[in-house]
């Protein structure tokens, strides 16, 4: 079983994903920043966090074999394929304050769809559907987006996104995914991006790849995710 939708250039949205199923996100008009967020459902206190994810796998950029864990030291998901081969998760959000700035202030009141969103507010507004708020908020990741370091530490946006480029996350665990699709916070230019992000949820149940699991550090994640699944305790 799959659904398949398309979610409008500065839009949000929040699903709940099954253990076993696959999310499948894709660049459409190529040029999409798709910011995501991830709790457990069962314990909301139990949400994804960027410096395990990156630290424990000795990588600064994410990609296919690559997992994407919680800070209870579990597995959300892991990256089953990935034709783009660069996603971030340092950089964070574009908030209201930048966004306007940049690309000129709107509002909904008045420009209805044309009006220019950012991605800590949509966080936020979809955060608050469960109860959650700003307290809740944590470092995303940035899919479609390749930002690099210099030697001085200076972070820079060198590419974003590939028209049909496409990643796909297989979940080792019930997870809440929180999405928006709003512009990274080192975009550059003035005209507010208009790409749309492809989503396919696939049903079809299936363990996490072997590639993702090469990593002692991942196979010691999914042994905590297995022992979780067992006994139902944090």
């Amino acid at each position: 079983m799959t659904y398949e939708t398309l979610l409008p250039a500065g839009s949000h949205w929040s699903l709940r994903m099954r253990r076993g199923s696959a999310l499948r996100l894709s660049d459409i008009d190529g040029g999409i920043n798709a910011g995501l967020l991830m709790y457990n459902p069962e314990n909301l206190l139990e949400r994804y966090n960027a410096p395990d994810t990156l630290k424990c796998q000795h990588t600064f950029r994410l990609t296919a074999g690559h997992c994407l864990y919680s800070d209870m030291g579990r597995i959300f998901c892991g990256i089953e394929q990935d034709s783009f081969g660069w996603h971030e998760s340092v950089c964070g959000s574009s908030n209201a304050r930048q966004v306007s700035a940049q690309y000129g202030a709107r509002d909904y009141q008045h420009d209805r769809n044309g009006w220019h969103q950012n991605g800590y507010d949509s966080f936020l507004v979809e955060l608050a559907k469960y109860g959650l708020g700003k307290r809740d908020m944590a470092s995303c990741v940035n899919f479609f987006a390749r930002v690099t370091a210099s030697d001085d530490g200076e972070l820079r946006l060198q590419q974003q996104g590939q028209k049909e480029a496409e990643v796909t996350l297989r979940f080792a665990m019930d997870t809440l995914v929180i999405l928006h699709t709003c512009p990274h916070p080192l975009a550059e230019g003035k005209d507010y991006p208009q790409q749309r992000l492809g989503i396919v949820l696939d049903g079809h149940v299936a363990p996490l790849p072997a590639h993702c699991l090469t990593r002692a550090e991942n196979q010691r994640g999914l042994r905590n995710n297995d022992l979780y699944h067992l006994t139902g305790q944090p």
